[in-house]
């Protein structure tokens, strides 16, 4: 009888853990609106309070994390998350100004990519990004002679540089690497102080003002920052270069957006090309391609500053109450139509 009724316990659990796979299943293929919704659920965690009234900031002075009790406002470093409510947008625009910056921001706009998005983001970046302050914009593109005219407010400059057309999309992102590199270590390093490097397929919807510098920024990801992290796509082959070990890793940022100042970009850049490189001579190509890599330098050299979801969105992922303010937008992907 014992053993019948044994039987009979383990056949229910095994009839449970069949539902809940087939369960589990239809919600990935039919409901993932439904499990994003469910993610949002999951705690991010709370900043300490004793670290919290710590935290400053070069460009907006004293922060005030308390206002947003409902996210993670701080690292476990003591660097500040910025959150929409935690600065005084005014105050980082005035201490910008008095330092008198010029600020770089490159995209690179290759193949199809140029005529699908270069003029959206200078547009949207000309009513939005860094008004007021000295920027210089870096397109990087195979055709400098189809770079769309936008008209640029005052103290603006617009730099077109030409770069070779690579076999593969991914090896426009893995080259990005050597040649942000490279421009970093002439004109653009000298005429900027700041720089942040972002994608074309993205468009500006609200203020990206001077909160956002510091000596290193790094941007988490939209889809990953609630995901625990032993979750989140590291890449784990020991072989890479971009290789994490399980439990290595703070969070999981987006090579959508990232900057800082010239000298740190250059160490970053370097890190980067250096691993793309060796696991090219390897016959290797990490998961992520560059932004592998870059999760796996921030990882060994903390980002002074880090940015929320709120400055780098995609809508696919539908409303959160934590994202007041979107100031980034991912556009659609079409890869099939964009990527040969």
């Amino acid at each position: 009888m014992a053993l019948r009724e044994r039987l009979r316990t383990w056949k229910r659990i095994f009839c449970w853990l069949i539902l809940l796979a087939l369960g589990l299943l239809g919600l990935l293929q039919y409901g993932l609106p439904i499990v994003r919704h469910l993610e949002a659920l999951i705690p991010m965690g709370v900043c300490p309070s004793a670290r919290m009234a710590l935290l400053r900031d070069n460009f907006t002075g004293l922060l005030n994390p308390w206002a947003r009790p409902d996210v993670l406002t701080c690292t476990s470093w003591g660097a500040p998350i910025i959150w929409d409510g935690t600065f005084d947008p005014a105050a980082a625009q005035q201490k910008a100004l008095q330092q008198n910056l010029t600020i770089g921001l490159t995209v690179f706009a290759v193949g199809r990519y140029l005529e699908k998005y270069l003029a959206r983001f200078l547009e949207t970046a000309e009513r939005h990004f860094m008004l007021g302050q000295r920027v210089v914009y870096y397109v990087f593109t195979e055709r400098p002679a189809a770079v769309p005219r936008v008209a640029l407010a005052p103290g603006r400059r617009l730099r077109v540089e030409r770069v070779a057309r690579e076999r593969r999309w991914q090896d426009v992102s893995m080259q990005r690497m050597h040649t942000l590199h490279e421009a970093l270590g002439g004109r653009l390093g000298r005429e900027a102080h700041f720089v942040l490097c972002m994608d074309v397929d993205q468009h500006f919807r609200g203020a990206f003002g001077p909160e956002v510098l510091a000596e290193s920024v790094a941007q988490l990801h939209a889809w990953h920052y609630h995901w625990p992290r032993r979750l989140l796509p590291y890449e784990r082959d020991a072989r890479s270069a971009a290789a994490l070990a399980p439990g290595d890793g703070d969070f999981y940022y987006h090579a959508a957006v990232f900057g800082g100042s010239v000298a740190a970009l250059r160490g970053l850049t370097a890190h980067c090309a250096r691993g793309l490189q060796r696991d090219r001579e390897r016959g290797l190509e990490a998961r992520w391609h560059d932004e592998s890599h870059l999760n796996k330098f921030f990882w060994l050299h903390k980002p002074a500053k880090v940015l929320s979801p709120e400055f780098c969105w995609s809508p696919e992922i539908g409303r959160r109450a934590e994202i007041r303010r979107p100031r980034l937008l991912w556009a659609p992907k079409e890869y099939a139509a964009l990527r040969d």
